[in-house]
């Protein structure tokens, strides 16, 4: 399906910092099937606008007036559960990274990032797929390992479950694992629902979370 046959993506832009906002919003007005349908400049005006108009995907920042991005992303997350939230910060660090987990954003992609993070960052959430700038998926994997440096096995899955698995630990978005397996995106979406139910998963974040935490990626990968 080309970009034009597909349903355009609606983001609304939540960031204090005009001259921000406005360089967000250029590098997403440069894409024909992502649309900023909303911006907002402090939280409780974030959370009006995205009841009213229900975005795909809420690129928040962290730091703003009157409601942190962490706060906005909790009642986001609890009253517009269809929106997913994708922090953008100049933050890098363990705080407010994980966080904005607990809060239940999907991604969190830093300032610094190149444009193509961004978008694929943006087109990755609207899909409610995990999405980690290196830099910040290098503190989940850190993290889990120092909990659970013990290995595992993974008797309930396949081979080819355990590779998909491994591949979405990467931050792999179903794309790019079916280009690497050679497979079709519909097959790593069955691939990945398989998996979480073996698991017991209920959602892709924490399956990412559980294959680190088992050690399928090395920390500085």
């Amino acid at each position: 399906m080309s970009a034009v046959e597909r349903r355009s993506i609606k983001v609304m832009l939540v960031e204090d910092h005009n001259l921000v906002r406005a360089g967000i919003r250029a590098v997403i007005d440069g894409q024909s099937d992502i649309q900023v349908i909303a911006e907002a400049t402090e939280g409780r005006q974030a959370i009006r606008l995205a009841r009213a108009n229900c975005p795909d995907v809420a690129v928040v920042d962290v730091a703003m007036p009157n409601m942190s991005g962490i706060e906005v992303t909790r009642e986001i997350r609890r009253l517009c559960p269809q929106t997913q939230v994708l922090i953008l910060t100049a933050h890098d660090n363990e705080e407010y990274f994980f966080q904005t987990l607990k809060a239940g954003a999907v991604g969190y992609v830093l300032k610094k990032a190149a444009a193509s993070d961004l978008i694929a960052a943006i087109e990755a959430a609207s899909k409610g797929e995990p999405y980690l700038y290196p830099s910040v998926a290098r503190l989940l994997v850190s993290d889990y390992l120092q909990r659970a440096p013990e290995r595992e096995t993974f008797e309930p899955l396949s081979d080819r479950e355990r590779e998909v698995l491994r591949l979405v630990a990467e931050g792999k978005t179903n794309r790019q694992i079916a280009d690497t397996l050679f497979l079709s995106i519909k097959t790593v979406q069955t691939h990945r629902d398989h998996i979480m139910k073996k698991l017991r998963m209920h959602d892709r974040t924490e399956l990412v979370k559980y294959a680190i935490r088992k050690g399928l990626i090395e920390a500085d990968s």
